[in-house]
């Protein structure tokens, strides 16, 4: 049980952490926000989420605080990224409001690391359960 416990966690952050860079460079595609982020800042953004897309590729059965750490890396890099897009047009100048950025605030849920993508605005794959 414990070592089943552990197991769903480490998913669970691999998956946040995937869930986390799909949902990033899905918002800086956005029309609504692809002019509104510098070309620098946009690049940074890509060229990290596949840098990181590629590492987790390579490390599947990385460690919870592995995943974790890259996560938390990842948010120190974008949030000021994202704050400043918020700041420049203030907090309703975005169509769709806070809707549109999925992966602005993942720093609250996610600290966790067991928060599987489903807290994340749902833009990656889901499964259901069929009778």
């Amino acid at each position: 049980k414990a070592e089943d416990d552990k197991q769903r966690d480490r998913i669970g952050a691999k998956n946040g952490l995937e869930s986390y860079c799909f949902n990033m460079k899905s918002t800086i595609e956005d029309d609504k926000v692809k002019d509104k982020i510098p070309p620098g800042d946009r690049k940074t953004i890509l060229d990290k989420c596949d840098e990181t897309i590629k590492w987790l590729d390579a490390n599947q059965t990385a460690e919870k605080d592995e995943f974790e750490d890259k996560q938390k890396e990842l948010e120190g890099i974008f949030n000021p990224i994202i704050q400043k897009l918020y700041g420049a047009d203030g907090e309703g100048g975005m169509p769709g409001g806070g809707g549109g950025m999925p992966g602005a605030g993942a720093g609250g849920p996610q600290q966790g690391g067991a928060a599987p993508g489903g807290g994340q605005g749902g833009a990656g794959p889901t499964i259901e359960e069929v009778d």
